[in-house]
């Protein structure tokens, strides 16, 4: 254990004990990578870019809305969510945040973490930073895990 996962740990501990986000377990997000450790991955980054770059805010906004960003609980490559969802880069960020919202109480942080993740395609930009911060370290992730470049940590940590 190290400190970054403590920290995901003791902010998020609620979220990932969920029925629905250890569901997101059996979803695969990019590659080979499931909803649930891309999430993961992305709370790690996002607290990891925060302390290498000195960046102050909300840490616990910043762990639980990257934990909830994609908490849309379908499997989008899906032939029937895909006919459904042609768009799903653009619906899903709603549709994680309605999801979330039913199970967690949400700061104003956290909802602008949810929705505005997949800015530029959402069209109008995150308005805190830890929102920004969020939304680069999913585009991070998503890109190491589709080119399947992940580092040791990303093995490390995969199967939980």
């Amino acid at each position: 254990m190290n400190g970054i996962d403590d920290i995901i740990k003791k902010d998020g501990m609620d979220i990932l004990l969920s029925e629905h986000h250890k569901n997101t377990k059996r979803d695969i997000q990019h590659g080979t990578m499931s909803v649930r450790r891309h999430t993961i991955n992305v709370a790690r980054h996002s607290v990891l870019f925060c302390k290498k770059l000195g960046i102050s805010c909300d840490r616990r906004a910043l762990v639980r809305g990257a934990l909830l960003h994609d908490y849309f609980q379908y499997d989008w490559h899906d032939r029937d969510h895909a006919n459904i969802f042609r768009l799903h880069g653009i619906h899903h960020p709603g549709i994680a945040l309605r999801n979330a919202e039913k199970e967690f109480r949400l700061s104003e942080v956290e909802k602008d973490i949810i929705k505005k993740h997949m800015w530029p395609l959402t069209v109008v930009p995150p308005s805190c930073r830890e929102a920004w911060i969020v939304s680069m370290a999913d585009k991070y992730c998503s890109l190491m895990e589709t080119v399947r470049l992940h580092g040791k940590h990303y093995r490390r940590h995969q199967n939980r």
